[in-house]
């Protein structure tokens, strides 16, 4: 099988980061991934690898001790990962957020974290934002008062993954009752958690959040967190905008371990159908294993052209809102495709844990739904660039 259908957009530069992630992928086999997901264990060692090796500063810039590379790079990487067998999951926030950061915060906060997160010496992987409210984010009500040069946070989040893993969160709070837009009132805030646990270990409540894959998430209550002014990132009221380059990235990110996941089930299936022999004859002859295989594989390559696209756009700086949520659409509904017929190859054997098939369909399961569901993302498309009307 091809390894992928957009060999186009790969430059030599480009082949030479995904191959030096795979190489890095393989010395973490599928057992390893089992075991984690088996007891929910944070994968450290993975982590750390990634983080030794630079992969996880491809986005910050070379003054800050980073590769200074795009987010077509980055999508290589977690792609990568998710193909050879793994889970981006435990350390992808910290690409994403980097852009809040990168692009909104300030010189002292870039110069005092940046060249520690591009070192491997600090880590960058929570982002507290969902709340009960789910994706409408104009309605969260966690809230950050002003008490002379600092500000206090209380409230309750839902969704808030890895913070023990992480030695820097980003949180979206309320600073301001009633704006004139309701994406207007809130602030971003960059938290040093080593010194909230060191000096205010009360002020965040953390409570683990059991999911059918290893996600390491959390609900988590912040009660009178104090956090000095110089924590906002960006302008204050203004968190909400901000948080979109974050959003935009993410998705992209997010497509790209979708399909990463996809040409793994294609692979997969591809393989044992061509080596499963019933009746005499592998069941890769059958034009009913053969079909479904192939439409799951010409959808993979459909959404991967489209996370390429929707890549290219942001980082020119061009606007990429649309591309990105399509890219994400099209990548979680290939991936869940792929899933299904990878388990319809597989038969019954698909359930049996040592094939890993049934880990990626639980863990593929998530883009469909996260972090926006799929649903919204035709009501965004259908109003906002096709100028569809929007119901109310």
């Amino acid at each position: 099988m091809p390894y992928g259908a957009t060999g186009f957009t790969e430059t030599s530069a480009r082949a030479t980061l995904r191959a030096r992630t795979r190489a890095l992928c393989e010395s973490f086999p599928a057992e390893y991934w089992r075991e984690t997901d088996r007891n929910r264990r944070y994968p450290q060692e993975f982590v750390d690898a990634l983080t030794t090796d630079g992969l996880l500063a491809v986005l910050i810039p070379p003054e800050y001790g980073g590769a200074g590379l795009g987010i077509r790079e980055a999508s290589i990487i977690v792609e990568e990962i998710n193909r050879s067998g793994g889970h981006s999951a435990a350390c992808h926030a910290q690409m994403y957020t980097m852009g809040a950061v990168l692009r909104h915060g300030t010189a002292e906060q870039k110069t005092e974290y940046l060249p520690a997160i591009a070192a491997g010496t600090l880590r960058l992987q929570a982002f507290s934002v969902t709340e009960d409210s789910g994706s409408d984010t104009t309605q969260i009500t966690t809230r950050a008062d002003r008490d002379g040069d600092d500000f206090v946070i209380s409230g309750h989040k839902t969704w808030t993954s890895r913070i023990d893993e992480s030695d820097l969160l980003i949180v979206l709070a309320r600073t301001q009752d009633a704006p004139a837009k309701p994406t207007d009132g809130l602030t971003l805030f960059l938290v040093d958690l080593r010194q909230v646990r060191a000096e205010q270990p009360e002020a965040i409540e953390v409570v683990k959040v059991r999911t059918m894959f290893n996600y390491a998430t959390n609900q988590v209550h912040y009660r009178s967190l104090r956090v000095p002014a110089t924590a906002v990132i960006g302008t204050i009221g203004q968190g909400f905008r901000h948080a979109l380059d974050g959003w935009n990235a993410e998705r992209i990110l997010l497509a790209s371990e979708a399909i990463g996941d996809g040409y793994w089930f294609i692979k997969n299936a591809t393989e044992y159908a061509g080596t499963r022999q019933v009746f005499g004859r592998p069941i890769g002859l059958n034009q009913g294993v053969q079909f479904p295989i192939a439409d799951a594989f010409m959808k993979i390559s459909a959404a991967d052209l489209m996370r390429y696209r929707a890549a290219e756009l942001f980082d020119s700086g061009s606007p990429c809102g649309a591309e990105a949520n399509m890219a994400k659409h099209l990548a979680s509904e290939a991936s869940w495709l792929a899933a299904n017929v990878c388990l319809d190859t597989y038969g019954g054997y698909g359930f049996v844990d040592e094939y890993d098939v049934e880990r990626k369909f639980r863990e593929t399961r998530m883009f469909s739904v996260a972090p926006v569901n799929n649903n919204m993302i035709k009501s965004f498309v259908a109003t906002k660039v096709l100028g569809l009307p929007k119901s109310y």
